[in-house]
């Protein structure tokens, strides 16, 4: 039951879906929340990959609609909650200040011109993806894009685990303070599961599998070196980033995968 109550936690605080039900706040029911991440993203990966298949079996819609159906339902899901935090992450990057300043520039609600053209580099790049990939998708695509959003949450929760918090205060530093160094264990076991999963259906889907996977490592690494580099440690916003823009490198990722792998 923890579990799934912390689940529901994160279907809460990290979806636009209505869960509308009061659920336990404590530090062990937030920690099973942060267990839950990689779940969450499994479950957003099978409802973009479902929508998928539906539109291109069973409707007359071209590709270009298609793609843009997807595209929306990765920015509805979310209700642009992660797309919120790589805004105002890029105004306090490319503010060019120090440390400080740049929490400070994340902390206003308002958007600079920075935050507008990263989000639409952003959006726009996923798009094109989105949209080459159903041009080239066989039945290994549909599982691949499951582990999109499945490792972007992994990503999200071992960042937020194994890198200092910038401020005390905020979202990212509640849910930090609930995890230790025993919280990620679990993350291997779904990725086992998954992989194993993959090279069932088929084992020569597990070289693009893990491709994606090493890809996703590669982000993660990269995230916790630069985040303390570039901000001090995390911050909501901070985290926010991380998950868009890794998302962002898997599907890119998985698009050239179509065209010098998979093609």
């Amino acid at each position: 039951m923890k579990m799934i109550r912390g689940f529901l936690i994160s279907l809460q605080f990290l979806t636009a879906l209505p869960i509308n039900m009061s659920l336990p706040m404590d530090k062990t029911h937030i920690e099973k929340s942060i267990q839950s991440f990689p779940l969450l993203g499994l479950l957003q990966g099978a409802l973009y990959t479902s929508l998928l298949y539906v539109l291109i079996e069973w409707t007359p819609f071209s590709s270009v609609a298609i793609a843009f159906m997807i595209w929306l339902c990765t920015i509805i899901i979310t209700g642009g909650i992660h797309l919120d935090g790589w805004m105002d992450a890029s105004d306090a990057f490319f503010s060019y200040q120090d440390k400080g300043k740049r929490l400070e520039i994340m902390k206003d609600p308002r958007t600079g011109a920075f935050g507008v053209l990263s989000v639409l580099i952003l959006l726009g790049s996923r798009f094109l993806f989105i949209y080459e990939i159903i041009g080239f998708v066989s039945g290994l695509s549909f599982y691949l894009i499951i582990f999109i959003p499945f490792l972007s949450k992994v990503v999200m929760g071992t960042v937020l685990l194994r890198v200092p918090a910038a401020k005390k205060d905020g979202l990212a530093s509640f849910f930090k303070k609930a995890g230790n160094s025993s919280t990620l264990k679990i993350y291997p076991v779904y990725l086992v599961a998954l992989l194993s999963f993959i090279a069932f259906i088929d084992i020569h889907f597990i070289l693009p599998a893990l491709t994606i996977v090493v890809v996703a490592l590669g982000c993660s690494f990269f995230i916790q070196k630069k985040s303390v580099t570039w901000f001090g440690g995390i911050t909501g916003d901070v985290l926010g980033a991380s998950t868009e823009g890794t998302e962002n490198i898997l599907w890119m990722t998985l698009w050239l995968l179509h065209y010098f792998v998979m093609g």
